[in-house]
């Protein structure tokens, strides 16, 4: 197969990986804010879209990891990486992104990435010398295991911190009042762009690290070079038209899937996951950013008192982690060893590969998850936590008032009205008591009087 052709192919299913990473990840960003109501959610998306974009243009040190330090490309050491090899290895990948978002999991696109492109290399070569494995554990396995724990640690510790400053009580009874936390609900939108800044930095890096592999590996490129501005660029256009797209079901999950989110545990979580991602950004990690946000998310719900944690949910997406790198890798594999007998093989793997794309489109399609339903649980949340402004306080504060007078104005007339029925009813009593009064004398009058005339003339003539 001709060369160009296989490197330009490979390069478009990269930026279509680029793309599927942009909507798996939106949520890594939004999910929260969306939550609490802090922001609408195509506003949400369309902010993270263009913070993504501006992100994938501030660090490359990510993508240098990927093009030369897991796979051992060129050199006098390295093994002979084919573009076939990595076409193979971003179908393993691509495959599982749709997968795990179908299923509305939060998986890593990274480690979908990592595996499919280390099963491809192994599978390939026939060689474990085409993968640099202390890298992998180094700057893939360990951030892993370690970042989500620690930025779930700093949430936790951020949301007791919060909520220990904003405690409002009576000095005197020591009863709780009214909490005033509305800063953190307006604080969120700048938090959670720091969040989608810090994905840039990251997520994007990955798919301009695998063209960039491309590249040396079809000889295009020289061996430990970074990427291109026209690599950097057309990925960070892929990354930010799948933010754009938006990853509801994954929004719905991390939205409110793990945890009742309130706004400053969102406040909180994300800007733990955003300095956890611009760390290691900075350090050259191909970090998780999904393992991150999603652990602290966890660690800002532990932090609040009264909050509940769903370890049903928890443990699902912990399977998902866990099994991400292998089982891309195990498809990343079996692609590689189709593509090994030859062009056949490659279309079957092209085929295959679309026809199960296409296949858990329409799947999809039997239940839309989009910005008007994804948050339906969500929406009450971001009722409930309603902070108004300043005009609408003064406007409820001016009704309250006017009810107030209105109430007062009944209560007097509904007194007078008393007043007048009880003075009715005395007198009333009174008249009530005179009557039978009078009455109670005419009939001593009546018995105590002579008897009539008429009566004494009668036993007068018996006489």
């Amino acid at each position: 197969m001709d060369l160009t052709f296989m490197v330009v192919l490979v390069i478009a299913l990269a930026l279509f990986f680029d793309f599927t990473n942009g909507f798996h990840d939106t949520a890594n960003a939004m999910a929260t804010p969306i939550a609490t109501g802090a922001i609408k959610p195509k506003t949400a998306v369309a902010l993270a879209a263009i913070l993504n974009l501006v992100g994938a243009f501030l660090s490359t040190e990510v993508a240098k990891t990927i093009s030369g330090g897991i796979i051992n490309e060129g050199g006098p050491n390295g093994v002979a990486i084919t573009p076939e090899m990595i076409f193979a290895g971003l179908m393993g990948a691509v495959l599982w992104n749709l997968f795990t978002w179908l299923l509305g999991l939060p998986s890593s696109s990274s480690h979908a990435l990592f595996g499919g492109l280390i099963g491809a290399a192994i599978v390939g070569t026939w060689s474990l010398g085409a993968v640099n494995f202390a890298v992998v554990v180094s700057k893939v396995l360990l951030p892993a295991i370690l970042a989500p724990t620690i930025a779930g640690l700093v949430a936790f510790l951020c949301t007791k911190l919060a909520y220990g400053i904003t405690r409002r009580s009576d000095p005197d009874s020591g009863d709780k009042l009214t909490q005033k936390r509305g800063g953190f609900r307006r604080g969120q939108v700048f938090s959670s762009s720091l969040v989608a800044l810090a994905h840039g930095t990251n997520d994007a890096q990955k798919t301009m690290g695998v063209i960039t592999l491309v590249l040396v590996a079809s000889g295009l490129q020289q061996a430990g070079t970074g990427p291109h501005f026209w690599v950097i660029a057309t990925c960070a256009l892929a990354i930010a038209g799948g933010t754009y797209a938006g990853g509801w079901r994954i929004i719905r999950t991390l939205g409110s899937g793990l945890t009742d989110v309130k706004p400053a545990q969102g406040f909180a979580a994300e800007t733990s996951t955003a300095a956890a991602i611009l760390a290691s950004s900075h350090l050259g990690f191909a970090l998780s950013t999904t393992h991150v946000a999603s652990g602290s998310v966890i660690g800002s719900g532990l932090g609040r008192k009264g909050s509940t944690v769903r370890w049903g949910a928890i443990g699902k997406i912990a399977i998902a982690w866990l099994f991400t790198l292998p089982a891309a890798a195990l498809v990343g594999g079996l692609a590689a060893l189709l593509i090994r007998t030859g062009t056949v093989g490659f279309v079957i793997v092209a085929v295959l590969g679309l026809g199960a794309i296409l296949t858990m489109f329409i799947i999809s399609q039997r239940e839309v998850v989009d910005h008007s339903n994804a948050i339906s649980d969500v929406d009450a949340v971001g009722e409930a936590l309603h902070i108004p402004s300043k005009k609408e306080r003064d406007r409820l504060a001016a009704k309250a008032r006017a009810a107030q007078k209105v109430a007062e104005k009944a209560a007097r007339k509904a007194a007078e009205t008393d007043a007048i029925r009880a003075a009715a009813q005395n007198a009333l009593d009174r008249a009530d008591t005179a009557v039978l009064k009078a009455m109670t004398k005419a009939a001593e009058h009546a018995t105590d009087s002579p008897k009539p005339k008429a009566k004494e003339s009668a036993k007068k003539g018996k006489k």
